[in-house]
């Protein structure tokens, strides 16, 4: 079983590295493109035999205090079979 953990600052934080990102994509002709909001993400291998629902409450602890900043970033966990 997998895990994804992706994490994205929050709306209401600026993203520097998205709008310049952004700034790029438009000068290289994307005009399409209004806006760019940046992230991590991590794909994680779960032990044989954990269970989903055990698997995402750890991820879930994992991503709150040691992936994410709560203070800055939301996160989202994805457990694949």
């Amino acid at each position: 079983m997998k895990a994804r953990v992706y994490v994205s600052l929050k709306k209401t934080v600026l993203d520097p590295q998205g709008q310049t990102i952004q700034s790029a994509l438009n000068g290289l002709g994307h005009k399409s493109i209004s806006g760019v909001r940046q992230g991590k993400f991590f794909e994680m291998d779960l032990a044989a035999g954990v269970s989903r629902e055990a698997g995402a409450a750890e991820m879930d602890l994992i991503a709150r205090e040691v992936l994410a900043n709560p203070v800055m970033e939301d996160y989202r966990v994805e457990i694949l079979d």
